[in-house]
């Protein structure tokens, strides 16, 4: 019987940054659903505030009983929170170039302000000014021009007003860290980073220290692993345990997007 697969996307993208990554996998394997988080595509509007609690809630809500669970950055340290709130449903976690929090006070709070900076652009300036604002900052400034259409084709298919209102809730500075937490989460962890993405390769050698289970995977490419190198996220789903000591594994090279 299939397994159940669930995959958060990372900020400003949608369900949609997983196709190239669906396409690859064994589908007698996994039976996958890749959401819209809230504030994000398709995700239907709500009253609530955009939290890491409500996401949480709203990820329960659609998941199946038992899943494995991918997230990307964003949707990352959203099923960090899951993974934690309901550790009895999920049997596996596969975690892409995410941040555990920022543990520093005023780091956090500096992080605080630059998110606000970054929701009252959303809300003011045109959106395609704000995406190629995001794209050319220096976490995907050497992606391949081919990776950043992709990104951009998939951020254009979001509300700006609604984007703002998730920075303001899921920012990292507005994240309460989690390093302390880690240990609790008993199931088998990957942590996947790009060999480009210095700052989370070290994030993620840490986090596998801390993690009870986990293993590293250095794939080829930048922070964008789902579009970048979508053979290295599949391979990461399907490993078939993350019980191994932690270990880099060599660089995953896949065809370029077309």
């Amino acid at each position: 019987m299939p397994q159940s697969l669930v995959l958060l996307h990372g900020f400003s993208g949608t369900h949609r940054a997983w196709d190239q990554v669906l396409a690859l996998l064994d589908h007698e394997r996994y039976r996958p659903l890749a959401l819209d988080l809230p504030g994000h595509g398709e995700a239907p509007g709500s009253s609530r505030p955009i939290t890491f609690s409500s996401c949480t809630e709203t990820v329960l809500d659609a998941a199946p009983e038992q899943f494995v669970l991918t997230g990307y950055s964003l949707g990352g340290r959203v099923a960090m929170h899951v993974a934690l709130a309901a550790p009895e449903r999920v049997t596996r976690l596969v975690l892409i170039a995410c941040n555990p929090g920022i543990e520093d006070p005023d780091e956090r709070a500096a992080r605080h302000d630059s998110d606000e900076a970054l929701a009252r652009d959303l809300e003011r300036i045109p959106f395609e000014d704000f995406i190629e604002r995001w794209r050319t900052q220096p976490l995907f400034a050497a992606d391949p021009p081919e990776v950043g259409a992709l990104a951009r084709a998939d951020q254009r298919r979001n509300d700006p007003d609604a984007l703002a209102a998730v920075m303001r809730g899921l920012g990292t500075g507005e994240m309460q860290p989690l390093w302390d937490r880690l240990g609790e989460l008993r199931m088998p962890v990957t942590v996947l980073v790009g060999e480009r993405d210095a700052k989370y390769v070290a994030i993620g050698r840490r986090m596998v220290d801390v993690l009870a289970n986990a293993e590293l995977a250095v794939a080829a490419g930048g922070h964008g692993l789902p579009l970048e190198n979508p053979a290295a996220v599949a391979g990461a789903i399907e490993s078939v345990s993350a019980s191994a000591p932690a270990t880099d594994r060599q660089p995953s090279r896949a065809p370029r997007a077309p």
